[in-house]
Parts: structure tokens; sequence; C-alpha cells
């Protein structure tokens, strides 16, 4: 009987270890994703800043109607169940507006709906338009354990559906919250229009593509106004950098003074790289009418135009006129 009894109480104990052993793992996060414990609530100073110059991409650059620039920021602090946007998946009617047009209503909308009915997203914030392709412009976000992650987006203006953005971005490193996060911004088409330059008219996607990443080969058009097929990458067309804010009940440091600041404020661009561009010239046309006096050789002559000038140490354009030796068609 005491056998008994023992076995059964050593029972109850694997089963009561294998039970909490199953709770722990169920209240991981899917896949790899590690579980914020850090306290308490953590502010943070978000700075974007445009690099997208003439310099750097020389390539139908927008000049005016209008000139290259950056809509306003618009982002949320959340949990891992929501996502704002993520390659290679389809967009939201929120997020499609706001790429192609602007328009963050239906975006936000999207954004508090979240944050009420599943509790994924704990704040949202906006930073104003940067009305330069080169210009910064700042917000500041709050972040806890449970909403650690921050995912924001801003449009390319001009552009038929073109963004950059970050997606789940974790300020959260186990324990503690990182300090200081920097991460540089590459354009992303949404895949709802199939313009293939800045200034395309509106052309929908039919069906509606998935987020792709838009490189110096892909799309693999000469159109394509970010094609620069000598890359082997595009350079950063912007970063942001998140600045922990230190904060007690008397005093609120602000981060370091440096290149970060407030504001949409327009800086200089002649420090980016410089991306070459190469001449690019249209076909031949059809040769001229051979023309010359009667029992000698004429001449007869073709054109081109150029289609794009060089720049950056690009390729020069190579001759646009060519002649050729032929049998006068009427002499004179």
């Amino acid at each position: 009987m005491g056998a008994a009894s023992q076995a059964t109480t050593w029972g109850r104990a694997l089963w009561a270890l294998l039970l909490a052993t199953l709770g722990s793992a169920a209240s991981q996060p899917l896949g790899a994703e590690s579980v914020c414990t850090a306290r308490p609530l953590a502010k943070y100073s978000l700075t974007f800043t445009g690099k997208w110059s003439q310099t750097a991409f020389p390539k139908q650059y927008p000049l005016f109607r209008p000139p290259a620039q950056w809509s306003s920021l618009l982002g949320a602090a959340h949990s891992s169940d929501y996502s704002m946007w993520r390659k290679n998946q389809y967009v939201s009617d929120g997020l499609r507006d706001f790429a192609e047009r602007g328009e963050a209503w239906a975006l936000m909308r999207e954004l508090e709906a979240a944050g009420e009915k599943l509790q994924s997203v704990h704040e949202v914030f906006s930073a104003p338009a940067v009305p330069s392709g080169t210009g910064h412009t700042s917000a500041e976000l709050e972040a806890h354990a449970r909403h650690s992650l921050v995912s924001f987006v801003v449009r390319i203006v001009p552009s038929p559906d073109w963004f950059v953005g970050v997606d789940s971005l974790d300020l959260c490193d186990g324990d503690r919250w990182r300090e200081q996060v920097e991460v540089d911004l590459y354009p992303y088409d949404a895949g709802t229009d199939s313009g293939f330059t800045f200034s395309s008219p509106n052309f929908a996607t039919i069906p509606q593509d998935t987020v792709t990443e838009i490189t110096s080969s892909s799309p693999s058009h000469p159109a394509n106004s970010f094609y620069y097929p000598r890359l082997k990458s595009l350079p950063p067309i912007a970063r942001v950098t998140l600045v922990r804010l230190r904060q007690n009940p008397r005093t609120f440091v602000l981060p370091p003074p440096g290149p970060l600041g407030g504001g949409n404020e327009i800086t200089d661009s002649l420090s980016g790289p410089e991306t070459p561009l190469d001449c690019e010239v249209s076909l031949w046309s059809s040769w001229g009418l051979c023309g010359g006096p009667c029992g000698k050789l004429g001449a007869k002559s073709r054109t081109r135009y150029v289609r794009v000038q060089p720049a950056n140490h690009g390729t020069p354009c190579p001759e646009l006129e060519e002649e050729a030796e032929c049998v006068p068609d009427n002499c004179v």
C-alpha cells in the first residue's frame, strides 16, 4: 500500500512538471522571438532622415510637379500579433491608400481597431512631412514589454505606390531596452500599382501583388526609376534612428546633441554617395535619302537622340549622327 501511494505521488509530481513545461512553452512567442521582460515603460525619440538626393539617385530625379519629397510618417508601437506591413505579403486597404495617395484615414482606423479589439497596438505616432528628398523629421513614442515592436511607413512622393519603413523592429533585448537603434531604409513597392517611374499615371495592379523590395536590378526594366544595372545594390534612400529618452520624476534628459533634430528640416545633400548614371540613347533612325552628283558616290545619314543624360561620371553619350557612302537615288 505504501509503495502504491508513493508511486501515485511521484506520478502526480511528474504530471504537474509536464503541465508546467507545456504551459511555459505555450506562453512563448512563435518562432525564435524572445520574451521582453524590460521594465518600466520606455520612451524613444525617432528621427527619420531622407537621403533621396539627385547625386545618389540621378535617374529621373523629380525636380518639379511635385519635386522629390516625403509624406508624413505614420507608425505604431505594437505586439507580435499585429503587422502594419510585411515583405512578400499583401497590404491592407489602408496601407494601399497611404502608399498610392498619401491618405492616412483608413490606415488610422485599422490601427485604432487593432488597439481596441486585439489590444495589440499600444500607441500610434506620427511625424510631419518632409518637403525635400534630403530632410529630416521626428516624433516621440512609448513602448512597454508587451508592445516593444515598432513599425512605420513613409510614402515616396511622387511615386506610384512606393514607400519606405520598418516592420516590427524590436526595441527590447531580453530584460533591457535598447539605448539606440539605427536602420538604413530602402524603397518598397506596395504591389497595388504597376507604374515604373516616379511620375507614372495610375495603373492598378490586377490582381494585387505582394510587397516587394525595389533594387538596382528589380524590376529589371530600363524604364524603372531605380534601375541602375552597374550597382550591386542601391544606396540607402533614408535612415531611421531611435534613441531612448531617460526619464525620472524630476528630469527629462534628451539624447546628446548631434545631427538629430526636431521638425521637418531640409538638410544639405552634398555628403551623400554619387551614383553613376550612364547615357542612354534611342535606336538609330532610318537612313535618309542618298544625295550626290551622277557618276559618283553620294552620302546618306541617320540620327539618334539622348534618352538619359549621363551624370556623376557615368558613361558619356556616343555620336548621335552617322554617315555612309551610297549610290545616289536621284543624281544631279
